[in-house]
This record gives C-alpha cells, sequence and structure tokens, in this order.
C-alpha cells in the first residue's frame, strides 16, 4: 500500500504541475500579438496537456480509486476530497476546452482573465492537502 500511496502523491505533483503551468501558458498565449509566438503555444500547450497533464490524472484518479476501493479508506474529509477531486477534473477538461479554442484561434478571452483562472487550482490544492492531512470530519 505504501508504494501505491507514492506513486499517487507522485502522480497527483506531475498533474498539478502540468495544471498550474498551463493556464500560465494561456495568459502568455493571450498577450502574444505575433503569429510565430501563438504557433510555438499552440505546440507547447498541446504536449503538455496531451503528455503531461491527461497521462498525470489518470494515473492519479486511478490510484486514488485504487486506494479507496482496495483499502478501505473512509470518513467525511474523503467525500469532501473526491468531491473536489471532481471540481478539479472539470477544470482540467475546461483547460482542454480553452486549448482548443486557442488551436482553433478562437480565444476571446483577455490574458487578465487567464491571470484569474490561473489562481483557482490553488484553492482545489489547499482543499485538498487540508482534507488528507487534517481530517477535520
Amino acid at each position: 500500500m505504501l508504494w501505491l500511496k507514492a506513486f499517487h502523491i507522485i502522480f497527483v505533483i506531475t498533474w498539478f504541475a502540468a495544471i498550474f503551468y498551463l493556464p500560465r501558458l494561456f495568459v502568455y498565449h493571450a498577450s502574444t500579438t505575433d503569429r510565430e509566438g501563438s504557433e510555438r503555444f499552440k505546440v507547447m500547450e498541446r504536449k503538455l496537456y496531451r503528455g503531461i497533464m491527461t497521462p498525470s490524472a489518470t494515473l492519479a484518479v486511478l490510484s486514488g480509486l485504487w486506494l479507496y476501493l482496495g483499502f478501505g479508506f473512509t470518513g467525511g474529509w474523503l467525500h469532501a476530497k473526491i468531491f473536489i477531486v471532481v471540481l478539479l477534473l472539470a477544470y482540467h477538461f475546461w483547460c482542454g476546452k480553452l486549448l482548443r479554442d486557442f488551436a482553433a484561434d478562437r480565444n476571446a478571452r483577455s490574458h487578465v482573465w487567464f491571470r484569474w483562472f490561473n489562481e483557482v487550482p490553488v484553492a482545489f490544492l489547499i482543499g485538498i492537502v487540508i482534507l488528507v492531512v487534517v481530517k477535520p470530519f
């Protein structure tokens, strides 16, 4: 079980690293005015989303389910954590939609909007860590 927990934590850290970085790329992409720069951001965003963010999210969720189903963790804290993970997955897929908008040159949002959007996963991370460590209920 400790190996599974260790890998779950590694996958979660990798997922969060990507989920923090992709919206930051969106901030810079939304500020870009030249075609060459925009195309470069499209490649970076696609590779990050498909090559790192989605695989690590998948492995984090699968290892988390394995921990949940295989080892019988219980408590209200776990249900709250699962709820936040569902919100995080929604954010992840929203990032995918925004990525597709940028890829098709359909972005209608400003770099300021993306700066605020970039802060959302911080709240998710704080909530998840507090729930897992403190187990308040």
